[in-house]
């Protein structure tokens, strides 16, 4: 498929809206250049729009109005670049440790006028969490599993607040697998959602682990 070919689906602006153009900007970027700086697989041309920026963008159900959000290992700017682009209302930080896709990044966001921070680094990086600080909500796609993933992002995340990690098929195992490490890391329970079934042929599947309160130290202090 030529770059020419990568067109948006009539669905494209139930998403987008008004900013459909933006989004067939990043489209055409991706399509221009994501190959060959490593940003997206030779196959991944065909499914651009389903697989990647409607995936992306339609987590956006599941975020309230006018919050802040850190994308963890953004990438290629995703699940991140969509979600700004459907919901200029977000605060956006953009975080990845790579430098050759932190300039990617930097590029989409100025060529595109998003109002989104890039931050190189990774979130396990205590430096980093003091930099980009708590938000509302945090997101990830393809980074690590959830156990992991749960350790290194719920830090970033406001009590409250909830992580949304996209995942495939095997989401519901990884959930029974690693709800334990979930709950020590500071996670409640994790429930699966499903994101754009209106407008995807398959929708997103999400695990949303909400930010819970510390519990309580047990000890207690000696009597007099």
């Amino acid at each position: 498929m030529g770059v020419d070919e990568v067109t948006a689906p009539a669905t494209a602006a139930r998403v987008f809206g008004d900013r459909l153009p933006l989004a067939e900007r990043f489209a055409d970027m991706l399509a221009e250049h994501g190959i060959e700086r490593g940003l997206i697989g030779p196959r991944e041309l065909d499914r651009l729009w389903d697989r990647h920026l409607l995936n992306s963008a339609v987590i956006g159900e599941h975020i309230p109005d006018g919050v802040g959000v850190v994308d963890v290992g953004s990438g290629a700017g995703l699940p991140g670049v969509p979600l700004a682009i459907a919901r200029p209302d977000l605060d956006i930080v953009l975080l990845e440790p790579m430098a050759r896709r932190v300039d990617w990044l930097n590029e989409v966001v100025a060529e595109l006028g998003l109002s989104a921070t890039v931050i190189r680094g990774r979130a396990e990086d205590g430096v980093v969490r003091t930099e980009v600080g708590q938000h509302e909500v945090v997101t990830a796609r393809a980074v690590a599993p959830l156990a992991r993933l749960a350790t290194w992002c719920l830090p970033l995340v406001r009590t409250g607040g909830s992580l949304l990690a996209l995942k495939g098929s095997s989401a519901a195992e990884e959930i029974e697998r690693d709800k334990l490490a979930v709950s020590r890391a500071g996670g409640g329970e994790p429930v699966l959602v499903r994101c754009g079934e209106a407008v995807l042929e398959t929708p997103t599947v999400v695990v949303r682990i909400p930010r819970v309160a510390p519990k309580p130290s047990r000890r207690r202090g000696r009597k007099q």
